[in-house]
């Protein structure tokens, strides 16, 4: 059974997903934080992510795909009950999948059961593309073999919406670029999750919800 929890900022979201995951004392966790790779600024996002999933109950280990061969990735990964992969570039995490090979052993165990959490960048590479995210020159990767994400999900995510310090970067460009129907798209806050279980998807909003 696939099971997908489809974030825009994890770490608004963690408890919530560690109940519905049922997460026994020491569910082992990858944290992959490849995405973040390139990030210069504050990376305190990355952290506050981190500590939520730990406070939560997971037992997180950091990650990252960069430099690492197909076979290692596989052997690494299987190690665990659940992968996050965490926010960032987008464009960058899907070059360094590319580059290491290992989009089919990600596939196969997401495939097989292995829980999948994404959050923004992570949320956004599981779709069928990438290419509707792209934020111009600064999403620029020459080496970039095409733009096909996991193809976990038919649709592409939006994270982040309604934040300020996206406004610009959704209604200038995103949009601009996106008024088409070329793909399925769903918008989320950082408050709100997708809930993919096989066919099944339960759109969730922490912040409305009354049972939370």
């Amino acid at each position: 059974m696939k099971k997908l929890f489809l974030t825009s900022s994890v770490g608004r979201v963690a408890n919530d997903i560690a109940t519905k995951l049922e997460i026994r004392n020491g569910t082992s966790l990858v944290f992959v934080t490849t995405a973040s790779e390139t990030e210069t600024d504050d990376l305190s996002w990355r952290d506050d992510d981190r500590q939520a999933l730990v406070a939560a109950g997971f037992n997180v280990t950091d990650y990252t795909f960069t430099d690492k061969s197909t076979d290692e990735i596989k052997a690494n990964l299987k190690q665990f009950d659940v992968i996050c992969i965490e926010g960032g570039n987008t464009f960058y995490l899907l070059e360094k999948i590319q580059q290491s090979q290992c989009q089919e052993a990600i596939i196969e165990l997401v495939s097989n059961g292995m829980p999948y959490i994404g959050s923004s960048a992570g949320s956004m590479i599981a779709g069928p593309n990438i290419h509707p995210l792209r934020h111009l020159e600064r999403d620029h990767f020459p080496t970039l073999d095409g733009y096909e994400g996991l193809g976990l999900i038919d649709f592409v995510i939006f994270p982040h919406w309604g934040r300020d310090d996206f406004k610009d970067l959704y209604l200038v460009r995103r949009m601009k670029y996106n008024y088409n129907d070329q793909y399925k798209y769903i918008l989320l806050t950082d408050n709100q999750y997708l809930q993919v279980t096989d066919n099944e998807i339960k759109f969730i909003d922490i912040k409305h919800d009354k049972n939370q």
